[in-house]
């Protein structure tokens, strides 16, 4: 047992961990809000403590796809990411 035969590593795409439902093809080129700071971002819509799917940067461009007036709307990143987030951490883009 002096060898070891190992496969080659290699890095997945972040479509191997994001549900395909979640990405937008192509991703927006346009935005129409910024992420004012480090805010989590869910799959669908969270309850209770459910846990984060994720978290944008702060300053992050999105593009709003719904909101009605609650406090969760979808959103999407130039990443084409389609999620939930809170509506009040967004700041309009002029």
């Amino acid at each position: 047992m002096d060898h070891f035969l190992r496969p080659k590593a290699t890095v997945l795409p972040d479509s191997a961990t994001i549900p395909d439902a979640n990405l937008i093809r192509p991703a927006p080129d346009r935005f129409t809000h910024r992420v004012r700071s480090a805010q989590p971002y869910y799959y669908t819509a969270p309850r209770g403590d459910d846990a984060a799917d994720g978290t944008f940067d702060a300053g992050a461009k999105v593009v709003v796809l719904s909101h009605t007036g609650g406090r969760w709307c979808h959103v999407a990143d130039a990443r084409g990411l389609h999620v939930v987030t809170a509506f009040s951490g967004l700041e309009a883009l002029l």
